[in-house]
């Protein structure tokens, strides 16, 4: 535990004083985020937030990681490497979507293959256990990049991404400290450190973004709890001190603890295609775009944001023993009532703010 303290406290610090120099460099080197028709912010903002919280969590683990008890660790970090080299280059010179997705399946390669980061099991979802290899890096892959580009996408207004990355990393981070994952627990809990540090400089009025750098490596991190959460759920690693913390329906309950970036980019996605534009096509319909147009300041949407994603954590945490598609079936249900009639409510309003306009 005490590792674990020292590894939150030094991401912090070193975060918390790295960030100043980097914004003072980034306004004399004109390496900021333009206000635009799709940007959420009015100023001129610095936008490389992302490589203090790299410094800060990387050098926190490197120091106080034990590394006899976390043989995969350099693997991990080459991925941290890979992943930054890409989110900084994007936000100093932005690179192409099939540029920045392949550098993404390049870390994501490394995580599974290296550090046998992967899924090897749905736990009964439509009936399937028990994954063949092949599948089961397929599949692995595929989440790790679904999950980084949902931070990424999610990263619209201020303090939202380094506000839900700390609420899953510390959740996580709690879980993995009370089933004596030394090494995941330090991980999180210095990815955790480092976005509050961050979070202290990005709350409105928003001094710095964290940028692609810092978005890619949130869903990075968190990728690689969340499957190492659902992978520590197999019989085979359960063992009698670990029983007692380990949950029932695992897939539907990691689904909850990651449900405003895994839904949010779901429904985008889906929207984009019913209209006939490509998923990947640039607009603003994200929940936190909708918050904005309903009223709500920035601090004002990410508090209800972080409120409800914590609140789908609780709700999965309660109603883990009802059965793994009765949850599904719940969590993504309540996820589709709630935005379905923000989506609803928001447009009732344009309407009629357009005609009071017109009259």
């Amino acid at each position: 535990m005490f590792d674990i303290i020292l590894s939150f406290i030094t991401a912090f610090t070193l975060t918390y004083f790295a960030i100043p120099s980097i914004i003072h460099v980034a306004k004399v080197k004109g390496l900021c985020d333009e206000p635009g028709e799709r940007r959420a912010h009015t100023e001129t903002t610095p936008s490389l937030g992302g490589i203090a919280i790299f410094a800060g969590m990387i050098f926190s683990i490197v120091l106080w990681t034990p590394f006899g008890v976390f043989d995969d660790l350099q693997y991990i970090l080459c991925a941290f490497i890979i992943i930054f080299l890409i989110g900084s280059k994007d936000d100093i010179v932005p690179i192409s979507p099939r540029t920045k997705l392949a550098g993404e399946l390049f870390a994501a390669g490394i995580i599974v293959w290296k550090s046998n980061v992967k899924l090897t099991s749905l736990y009964g979802i439509f009936g399937i256990y028990d994954l063949p290899e092949f599948w089961a890096v397929i599949i692995s892959i595929f989440i790790i990049i679904v999950i980084i580009n949902a931070f990424n996408l999610i990263d619209g207004i201020n303090g939202l991404s380094g506000s839900i990355g700390t609420l899953i990393s510390v959740v996580l981070g709690f879980w993995f400290y009370l089933i004596d994952e030394i090494g995941l627990a330090l991980v999180a809990f210095a990815l955790a450190g480092a976005l509050i540090a961050f979070l202290k400089y990005n709350f409105t009025p928003a001094k710095i973004f964290m940028g692609d750098t810092g978005s890619l490596l949130v869903g990075l991190v968190s990728s690689i709890l969340i499957i190492k959460f659902i992978e520590f759920h197999d019989p085979s690693l359960v063992t009698p001190a670990k029983a007692k913390y380990t949950f029932q329906a695992v897939p539907a309950v990691a689904i909850g603890i990651l449900i405003l970036p895994l839904f949010d980019t779901l429904r985008v996605f889906t929207m984009r295609i019913l209209k006939g534009k490509s998923p990947f096509n640039p607009d603003r319909t994200h929940i936190h775009h909708l918050l904005l147009d309903f009223g709500f300041s920035h601090m004002q949407g990410t508090g209800i944001l972080v409120a409800v994603n914590a609140g789908f954590m609780l709700l999965v945490f309660y109603l883990q023993n009802i059965g793994l598609h009765y949850l599904l079936f719940i969590v993504i249900g309540l996820a589709i009532v709630l935005s379905t009639s923000l989506n609803w409510t928001v447009n009732r309003k344009k309407k009629r703010i357009t005609n009071l306009s017109a009259s």
